[in-house]
């Protein structure tokens, strides 16, 4: 944050000084402030929200269209300059005894902080993201002819032994990112000057401090992490290289991208995970991820009623949940197969949806969300990663113990296998937005194969100069949010560690399937306080200590890593303040 900021808020300040002497009661003019506030966005936020859910089921570009104006009016709501000095005038006054208020002062001041700009900049960003995104989501790959959907990439990156095959496969689901390379570049350099008029060095150093998170803190947990995993990861990827190579018929030295099982080396080699789909091929995924939050504590069968979960021409081939409301109305879009990357996923999305469902609805309507981005994909990743627990798998497929034994093994590699690959990647996104927001007219190409190379150690394919970065829709969906999920894979683990050592009953031998302790844990701790509290405070309530990442290292690093790691202490290392 520069001068330009640090000088408004002197000036703000002064003018809060001025108005509170004046003996008005700050308090009362600001929570009138508040309940206006919430009338005009919380109809215009739920209008959104269903536009959105609409194109991105739909793809036409006229519900794209829409969704953008509609964005484009909050954001302006949020652009108001006289607005966004009332704000700071009541967070700086030192008036506001009301805790909730205080925190909605905060809020707000972080909210408009970031739109204090050109509106007509504004307009600009938001419709060039919707386009963006719409191309994102009617892209197919095209190889001989034939269109392939999301899916079918996986399906032949997972299965087929045809090198060059695999090859054509990967190269056209990069092909998206050549469609999209110029307008997104143009995105990142709009995205740069609306955070160099709100006093920033660039839009990642703004999303940061406005999402409460320290860019140097963060940036030193990366190299922690890093220095952690690199070692365990380079044994992993040598064993990876080895079997690649035997299956492939080909030397260490031709082992390409297209050799892994998705396009950006997120998850470990489908080998790792040989035989598990068999077990829910024929199976109602979604019947199964129902049955296992009901028997917690956690219905959703409101929220299924309400989602779009199976494939169809034009529909976004990702997935996300979303709260339509804040009010109850909370919708998942998948796109499910009867196979364990499905069964995660839906595990996962549900995740979100409990978060959403279960936050208190007697909280003003600005806290009645999750405190943080990594507090709800912490959530989902708990509760995803139980496709691959056996206690959890014997439970809900009704195998016994002999059989769920079998499992163990292979799970146990599986998972700590793809929580080292996934912290990789991450290390990369993260260093990548951080040069792409810091200089877009650099080398992008060369600059992302020099970290897929370094933190990956995936050779980049001979004499390819294309942008296979832009091939990443959250670049341009949800910019400058990866290394969230990374947060969330800590707080995940240190969830863990507390259902295991501290919650009544525990998991237990059976696992937490059926265990209503657990879920009442999340359901009254974790998710019904909302955003009463900043995140890093949240987590220490929740747990009873600071976020580390301790538990995730012995969860998954160390060599005691199991589902039963987080109740041995370790070393402790550096979290976020």
């Amino acid at each position: 944050m520069k001068g330009r900021v640090g000088n408004t808020l002197m000036i703000l300040g002064a003018a809060a000084a001025v108005f509170s002497s004046c003996g008005k009661d700050v308090e009362m003019d600001f929570g009138m402030f508040v309940e206006k506030h919430i009338e005009e966005v919380a109809s215009l936020e739920k209008e959104g929200s269903l536009a959105y859910w609409k194109a991105a089921i739909s793809g036409a570009k006229e519900d794209f269209r829409k969704y953008s104006e509609i964005r484009l009016k909050m954001e302006k709501i949020y652009s108001d300059k006289a607005s966004f000095e009332l704000v700071c005038d009541a967070r700086n006054s030192g008036k506001l005894n009301d805790l909730s208020l205080r925190r909605m002062a905060d809020l707000l001041y972080l909210r408009y902080l970031g739109n204090q700009t050109d509106p007509r900049l504004l307009e600009k960003i938001v419709g060039l993201s919707g386009k963006v995104e719409n191309r994102f989501n009617v892209f197919r790959a095209v190889v001989d002819g034939e269109k392939l959907t999301t899916n079918d990439v996986y399906s032949v990156l997972r299965e087929s032994r045809d090198n060059t095959h695999r090859r054509a496969v990967w190269e056209a689901s990069k092909a998206v990112g050549q469609e999209v390379i110029g307008d997104l570049l143009e995105l990142v350099r709009l995205r740069n000057e609306m955070a160099r008029e709100a006093g920033f060095d660039n839009y990642h150093s703004m999303s940061l401090a406005l999402s409460e998170q320290d860019e140097e803190n963060l940036a030193t947990l990366f190299d922690e992490l890093d220095e952690l995993t690199a070692e365990p990861f380079r044994q992993l990827k040598e064993d990876i290289d080895n079997g690649l190579a035997k299956e492939f018929g080909i030397s260490l030295e031709e082992i390409r991208p297209w050799h892994f099982s998705d396009p950006f080396f997120q998850e470990a080699p489908a080998g790792y995970m040989a035989g598990l789909d068999s077990y829910f091929r024929e199976k109602d995924i979604v019947a199964l991820a129902a049955d296992f939050y009901e028997s917690i504590g956690m219905p959703v069968g409101d929220v299924i009623e309400g989602s779009d979960l199976y494939e169809k021409d034009g529909k976004n081939p990702h997935a996300f949940c979303t709260d339509i409301d804040r009010d109850g109305d909370i919708r998942v879009l998948c796109n499910v197969k009867d196979n364990v990357y499905w069964m995660e996923t839906m595990l996962h999305e549900l995740g979100h949806a409990v978060y959403d469902k279960y936050i208190k609805r007697e909280l003003p309507w600005l806290l009645r969300s999750y405190p943080h981005l990594a507090t709800t994909e912490a959530s989902a990743m708990y509760f995803g990663r139980l496709a691959q627990d056996p206690r959890w798998i014997g439970a809900a497929l009704g195998l016994d113990a002999r059989e769920t034994g079998k499992l163990a093994p292979m799970l146990e590699k599986s998972l700590r296998s793809r929580q080292l690959i996934f912290t990789r990647w991450t290390q990369v996104m993260f260093r990548f937005e951080r040069e792409l927001y810091r200089n877009p007219d650099g080398d992008l190409n060369t600059i992302w194969w020099d970290l897929v190379e370094k933190y990956q150690l995936v050779r980049r394919p001979e004499g390819r100069d294309e942008p296979d970065w832009a091939a990443k829709i959250h670049i341009v969906s949800n910019p400058v949010y990866y290394h969230n999920y990374m947060l969330g894979e800590m707080i995940a683990s240190q969830l863990h560690h507390h259902v295991l050592t501290k919650i009544e009953g525990g998991a237990g031998e059976s696992g937490i399937y059926g265990n209503l302790a657990v879920g009442e844990f999340f359901r009254d701790k974790v998710y019904r306080q909302g955003n009463i509290s900043p995140w890093t405070e949240h987590i220490e309530k929740v747990t009873g200590e600071p976020l580390q990442a301790k538990y995730f290292v012995e969860q998954f690093v160390g060599l005691n890593a199991g589902w039963n790691a987080g109740q041995n202490e370790g070393q402790k290392v550096g979290g976020t303040d």
